[in-house]
């Protein structure tokens, strides 16, 4: 009888004993944050890397003029028209290929021996797909300033909605408004940095698999109105020049961060638990950098139009960077 009851125990602990072992034969779950921070770190992938030279202006036609005053088309890049099918075809820059958000760096790989030009609404949206195309190798793609409505007066809607340059009141919302202060900055935060798992083990496939589902979540922009009627709620920070935060005024309780980089810890100024607004002058650089975050696990929102829609007719006076209206090039239907 103790023989048989010895053999029940044994029999009872072989399930016991091979759960153990498979367990012993599994690898740790590793925080996949820190494999991306050093391959982007070590690839010079880093924000301020990326962030430069990233816009051709359909007004001043910088980076050596590259539209083509004659056949109103820029020939040097592929046009990434990313705006849904129906405004494409309601009018596009002649060649523009129109591309869905989340499919940019996908078709990108059958666009490579010219570097690709993005086009959307206002030119935030781009700022999205470009950062995306950066962080894929595709190191030259660059902005539409101010898209569409940059391009052709047809198109002008989004910004004169929001700007001051028709209706005086719409650019100038945070004029006397008592959330819009001149005050000291407030003492920058350190917080952890964030934790995540990823299906890749590598730098470059852990970016891949970021980029890619960065995309797919889609794009949507903080309401400056709302933000502005309490910006308590908010993490803000306010990316453009520490002279100018007090200069214009900002978000009363902003941050001033003028840098965001990995280098020296600076995105630890970001809370990776919380949800942060990112806003420059015009919308288009925060939402470049805005996508740079979100890959690597943050929580970021560019907020709409930016100062633009706040202190237009200041940020004008003062040569900064505002929307004046469309340069008039052609476009198609076809």
């Amino acid at each position: 009888m103790k023989k048989i009851l010895n053999i029940a125990v044994l029999l009872a602990l072989v399930p016991v004993l091979m759960m153990s072992s498979c367990k012993k034969d599994e690898p740790d779950a590793v925080n996949a944050y820190t494999t991306l921070k050093t391959y982007i770190v070590t690839n010079n992938l880093d924000l301020p890397d990326l962030a430069k030279n990233w816009i051709i202006d359909p007004k001043s036609t910088t980076m050596g003029g590259v539209i083509d005053s004659v056949t109103g088309t820029i020939p040097t890049h592929y046009v990434f028209d990313i705006r849904p099918a129906a405004d494409y075809a309601a009018g596009h820059i002649k060649n523009a290929i129109n591309v869905p958000l989340k499919d940019v760096v996908t078709t990108a790989a059958n666009y490579t021996d010219k570097p690709i030009v993005v086009v959307c609404f206002t030119g935030q949206t781009a700022g999205q797909a470009v950062m995306a195309l950066r962080l894929s190798g595709f190191e030259d793609a660059v902005v539409l300033k101010w898209g569409m409505a940059g391009w052709n007066s047809n198109f002008k809607a989004p910004w004169v909605a929001k700007c001051g340059i028709e209706t005086q009141s719409n650019g100038n919302i945070a004029v006397g408004n008592a959330n819009w202060v001149t005050t000291a900055a407030p003492a920058a935060g350190s917080f952890t940095e964030p934790v995540w798992t990823s299906t890749a083990t590598d730098g470059a496939a852990i970016l891949k698999e970021r980029v890619q589902a960065v995309l797919d979540e889609g794009f949507t922009l903080g309401s400056a109105d709302e933000i502005l009627a309490n910006p308590s709620n908010y993490q803000i920070h306010n990316y453009w020049p520490a002279a100018d935060y007090t200069a214009f005024g900002h978000f009363n309780g902003a941050y001033n961060t003028p840098v965001i980089s990995l280098a020296g810890d600076l995105v630890k100024t970001f809370d990776p638990t919380k949800d942060a607004m990112i806003y420059c002058y015009t919308g288009q650089t925060s939402s470049i950098a805005s996508f740079w975050m979100n890959v690597l696990g943050y929580k970021t929102k560019g907020i709409g139009f930016g100062a633009n829609r706040l202190v237009y007719d200041q940020l004008k006076a003062n040569g900064k960077a505002v929307y004046k209206g469309a340069k008039n090039w052609p476009v198609v239907t076809d």
